[in-house]
């Protein structure tokens, strides 16, 4: 069966957050096409329908009040759900920011319209033909970028999965600590596999290794205190809104320990955020 198409026609008043609204979808992982030409629209409907390109399963796209309506109209076809996220605000707020950010409006800019408020007037009048209860329509006078990123991954979340990823990183600090990583965990308390001659050669990755240090005491102790931190850490970082996180776990050589607690973090954590992987240090061994 075909997969179906997603794609978020974003639009509404100019100032009212499409900028913002676009930003935050892009990070919840789709594709953002904006000002497309509206004369291209049958080429841009083809390509969605047709193209194996993943960037094409997930679409945000943004469109202007005067080429909204024939958006709307021209973006279906088999295999396309469609679904339109509106935004709007006060005109004293809207007029409040323009002021603010010393942007002129779009319809000042075309000649449609002579003073902002006439502008914001006309830009209104355009819309109010179209609106549709269907539409999730947001009114962001007084919407934080929290309070819209929260509501967005609500409506228009690609999985069940939070947006918010984290990337597991394993290293060795006799070659240096990662430089973006957000929480360092060194695990060089732990039992070392390397003194033993039978796993020496082996790293993290093999199952001797990995059993050797997650079967001892130390690290069970270890790893049930570990997760109570991280549990409520991660929580907490996915309400404020943040949307990546790095966890470096450090050993000697990057080999052994590391590599194995990075291994159990990525599995305890993948089915419940975007999880990522990498062990920087780690060697392949002529055994």
């Amino acid at each position: 069966m075909e997969k179906i198409k997603k794609v978020i026609l974003v639009s509404g008043m100019s100032g009212a957050g499409k900028s913002t609204a676009t930003r935050i979808l892009e990070d919840m992982g789709y594709h953002i096409i904006d000002n497309y030409p509206v004369q291209l629209l049958s080429l841009l409907v083809d390509i969605i329908e047709n193209s194996t390109d993943p960037r094409y399963s997930y679409i945000a796209l943004s469109t202007s009040a005067e080429d909204f309506r024939e958006f709307l109209r021209r973006i279906k076809g088999e295999g396309i759900d469609v679904r339109v996220l509106f935004l709007d605000a006060g005109d004293s707020t809207l007029i409040s920011r323009y002021k603010s950010t010393r942007r002129s409006h779009p319809l000042l800019l075309s000649n449609t319209a002579n003073t902002l408020e006439e502008a914001i007037a006309v830009e209104r009048q355009m819309l109010s033909r179209t609106i549709d209860d269907s539409f999730l329509s947001l009114d962001t006078s007084f919407m934080t970028e929290k309070e819209m990123k929260a509501t967005l991954n609500q409506y228009f979340a690609k999985s069940t999965v939070p947006s918010f990823s984290i990337s597991f990183i394993s290293f060795g600090y006799k070659y240096g600590v990662p430089l973006d990583a957000d929480l360092m965990i060194d695990v060089r308390f732990l039992p070392n596999p390397f003194w033993d001659i039978n796993l020496r050669t082996h790293s993290g990755n093999d199952q001797d290794v990995y059993d050797f240090v997650m079967n001892n005491d130390q690290t069970r102790e270890f790893i049930k205190r570990l997760l109570a931190f991280t549990d409520y850490a991660f929580e907490e970082y996915v309400k404020e809104g943040k949307n990546h996180f790095t966890v470096a776990i450090g050993c000697t050589g990057g080999q052994h320990r590391s590599v194995t607690i990075t291994n159990f973090l990525y599995d305890h954590y993948k089915d419940r955020y975007r999880s990522y992987k990498h062990h920087r240090d780690e060697k392949e061994w002529i055994r």
